[in-house]
């Protein structure tokens, strides 16, 4: 198993919510850090991590590591 580190941004287009492409990180602290940088830029930012088995190509659940500004309801239920 392998564990990704992901951030996710999205602007605001009118009333809608739009996701930018991902972004990866090396590390949760990194994804953080990036998370926190964007979000001056952006109207919402999530960063999360999930651990995923390369041989059967399977997920975990994202494991939400913060949350910035505004973003899609139900977008990882809470944790």
């Amino acid at each position: 198993m392998a564990t990704t580190f992901t951030v996710q941004c999205f602007q605001l287009k009118g009333r809608k919510l739009v996701p930018d492409p991902p972004k990866t990180a090396r590390t949760g602290d990194a994804a953080i850090e990036l998370a926190e940088r964007l979000a001056t830029l952006k109207a919402g930012v999530v960063a999360f991590s999930q651990e995923v088995d390369i041989e059967t190509d399977t997920y975990d659940e994202p494991r939400v590591l913060c949350r910035i500004g505004t973003l899609p309801e139900g977008l990882f239920a809470e944790q």
